[in-house]
């Protein structure tokens, strides 16, 4: 089945909508974004986010900064085990 606009969770379509933003304000910059990849590989996303919020340009930065909220799991803080008694 192909997914179309109907078929997508609401939370997808919208972050569509962001991540075609962020595409097309980094190629403003010379930078060429892949979108599928952006979504499935965390590594690539990073990378892209940390890129885009470098640029001299605020939406580009917001943007981006948006999208990894969205993207990107929030970094867990390392585990200590508990001290022993």
């Amino acid at each position: 089945m192909r997914a179309t606009i109907d078929t997508l969770p609401p939370d997808t379509c919208a972050c569509l909508v962001e991540i075609i933003e962020l595409k097309w304000l980094l190629r403003g910059h010379g930078v060429h974004v892949h979108v599928e990849r952006l979504q499935s590989d965390p590594e690539y996303a990073r990378a892209t986010l940390d890129a885009a919020a470098a640029m001299p340009n605020a939406a580009l930065r917001c943007a981006a900064e948006r999208l990894r909220l969205n993207l990107l799991p929030p970094a867990q803080p390392p585990t200590t085990p508990a001290p022993e008694p």
